[in-house]
Formats: structure tokens, C-alpha cells, sequence
């Protein structure tokens, strides 16, 4: 028995309707009109994904309070969306950083992560996974600054991540 992937994820936000609208601009997801049945939500779904809908958003007004997760309060801190290219990587970074939303950028040895934060100030990461065959020792257990050019020429701008991580090789 094992898990095998992420199916979903279920967001309670301030105005679905405005959420869906950050989601759908700026990471290309798409919304499920299927789901249109559900008064206050939206359904939404991510750009290459199989999946009915990666992103359910709730609707629950304008008074609800931010989150405290890991300030004060127990709850999750992000989820990771990952892209398959460092050229998908630096695309979302710019549009993250043109609409103010890019809070982060880390190397973690094993993955080149952004961090950003959607309209409630909901963090959330857009990761890119080295692949297996890519990785070095030095690679391993540790936290620097994203330095996505030099990655680039390292790596190779379209270079499929994930192979032998997060994807059977």
C-alpha cells in the first residue's frame, strides 16, 4: 500500500471568485465549469494536469481572519506545484514578481523553489525537482539563495526535472 501522488487541494479563501482569478492569471490553471454547481467555489484545475480539479476554492467573506499557520496557530504552511522546466520555473517567477506575489526563492539542493503568496496571503511554492541523474553529493541537505542563470546553464533551461524523484525514470 502507498501513496502516490497529491490528488488535490481544498483552499477556504476570502472571495473564490478573486482567488480563482489570481490561480487562472498567473499560473495558467483552468477553471471546471462541471463543478459550477456549488454556490461560493470554484474548481480549477493545473495546466498538463489529468486530474477533475487540482484547486477547490471556498468562498467563506470578506471578515474572515488571515492565517496564523505556524505563527501562532497549527495549520499547513504551503503546497508545492511543480513545473517541469527551470525555463517554466523563471516564466512563473516573472509573473509572480510583476504582480507582487513573489515573496521567495531558495536552492534546496534537490529542488529550485519560489514562494509566493496568493490573495489571502495563503503561501504557496512553485518547485522544480533535479533530476536523480543530475544530483551531486554537495547537492544534498541544504538551503542557499536561488541562483536560477547560473541553474540554467548548469542544468539546461528545458530539462525535464523530476526523473528518478518525482517520476519514474
Amino acid at each position: 500500500m502507498a501513496i502516490t501522488g497529491l490528488n488535490h487541494v481544498v483552499l477556504y479563501v476570502r472571495d473564490a471568485e478573486a482567488t480563482a482569478a489570481f490561480y487562472t492569471g498567473l499560473l495558467g490553471f483552468t477553471r471546471v465549469e462541471a463543478y459550477r454547481v456549488f454556490p461560493g467555489a470554484v474548481f480549477l484545475r493545473a495546466p498538463g494536469s489529468t486530474n477533475d480539479h487540482d484547486l477547490a476554492l471556498f468562498t467563506i467573506g470578506e471578515e474572515a481572519h488571515p492565517s496564523f499557520a505556524g505563527r501562532g496557530s497549527v495549520g499547513m504552511y504551503h503546497v508545492a506545484w511543480e513545473v517541469d522546466t527551470l525555463g517554466d520555473l523563471e516564466e512563473y517567477g516573472r509573473r509572480l514578481s510583476e504582480a507582487g506575489a513573489l515573496v521567495g526563492a531558495s536552492d534546496h539542493g534537490v529542488t529550485r523553489s519560489l514562494y509566493a503568496h496568493d490573495p489571502d496571503g495563503l503561501e504557496f511554492e512553485v518547485v522544480w525537482v533535479v533530476p536523480a541523474a543530475l544530483i551531486t553529493d554537495a547537492d544534498f541537505a541544504r538551503t542557499a539563495p536561488l541562483r536560477l542563470a547560473a541553474d540554467i546553464d548548469r542544468f539546461g533551461r528545458d530539462t525535464i526535472g523530476g526523473i528518478g524523484v518525482s517520476r519514474p525514470a
